[in-house]
């Protein structure tokens, strides 16, 4: 447990795909109001595919761990793919337990992925 907690603290301090598209074709804002997380999810769709992901935001260690592994899991996936993942997906990304006043956090990403996919 400890080494997942560890990858979740290193995640926050360094996290993966965190950054702007120039010309994102989807995109998608969403808050986490009960904390104040915020997240700004950004994709490059072409031909079905998603080619490129960013996202940009503050938040807690775990909304922003999970919207790292999220935009790697999702990347050269196809957008049927994609919108199949759920929260099971993002809790086993994790591997840590998340409470239930957690489970916002740790899900704000795929709601951004979803939000963006139904654009």
């Amino acid at each position: 447990m400890d080494m997942y907690t560890e990858m979740i603290l290193d995640l926050y301090k360094n996290p993966r795909n965190k950054g702007a598209l120039k010309n994102p074709t989807h995109e998608s804002k969403k808050i986490n109001p009960l904390c104040g997380d915020e997240l700004c999810l950004q994709l490059i769709i072409d031909d079905q595919k998603i080619k490129e992901v960013k996202f940009q935001g503050q938040g807690c260690a775990i909304s922003q761990a999970a919207a790292s592994l999220l935009t790697d899991k999702i990347k050269n996936i196809s957008v049927d793919e994609a919108k199949h993942l759920n929260k099971e997906t993002v809790l086993e990304l994790l591997h840590i337990p998340i409470s239930p006043a957690r489970l916002k956090c740790a899900l704000l990403s795929l709601d951004a992925l979803q939000g963006a996919l139904n654009k």
